[in-house]
């Protein structure tokens, strides 16, 4: 009797011993999101012209301060815009460009434009996945979801409105180019006021 309540304590214990035991496996590294304080989106007009830029700082990000919002001039009737975005992180010296982390991941990211108002303007994107460099494997991505770090606007008749400029963190991909579809979680969104003459 004493021989199997031996044997029995020692099954338990050599089985609580095994449960038990290191994981030497290293735990995933977590991909932390980006610090994103400043967008500049530099619109310059095809055959000429003046160039936009609409920029937002938001220096203390979630603070109680609004973002500082600059829009250099009015757009022109029927152009077309060459579009492209930087994001910053001016909280950082000297500031850190964003961008070269979202090309490096641009599987994971896609900006999206949404034209509000009576605003007469269209976007188009101007990029995707293929022309950006995988910072995983060195190459570049071989699928040709858009990601919107340059895009084209097109202007028609004079009007006034807003361009919400959304960058998305995991969207689903492909997706119908419309920020309820894509989901995900949005990095840094800003609506500018604009008018065509």
């Amino acid at each position: 009797m004493k021989t199997i309540k031996f044997l029995s304590t020692l099954a338990i214990t050599g089985f609580l011993l095994t449960s038990c035991s290191d994981d030497d496996d290293a735990p995933e590294p977590v991909n932390e999101e980006e610090t994103i304080t400043t967008m500049t989106v530099t619109l310059v007009p095809q055959g000429g012209g003046t160039t936009v830029t609409l920029v937002s700082r938001d220096l203390d990000g979630d603070g109680p301060d609004a973002p500082d919002i600059d829009v250099s001039g009015s757009l022109a009737e029927n152009t077309v815009y060459d579009g492209g975005i930087v994001l910053l992180n001016e909280t950082e010296t000297p500031a850190e460009n964003v961008n070269e982390e979202i090309e490096g991941e641009a599987a994971e990211h896609q900006f999206f434009f949404v034209v509000g108002g009576a605003l007469n303007a269209s976007t188009e994107y101007g990029d995707d996945e293929s022309d950006y460099v995988s910072e995983e494997t060195g190459e570049n991505f071989t699928t040709t979801n858009p990601v919107g770090i340059v895009f084209t606007l097109t202007t028609t008749d004079a009007s006034s409105g807003t361009l919400a400029v959304t960058l998305r963190h995991e969207p689903k991909k492909p997706n119908d180019g419309t920020l309820a579809d894509a989901g995900g979680e949005t990095d840094i969104t800003q609506t500018f006021s604009l008018t065509i003459e």
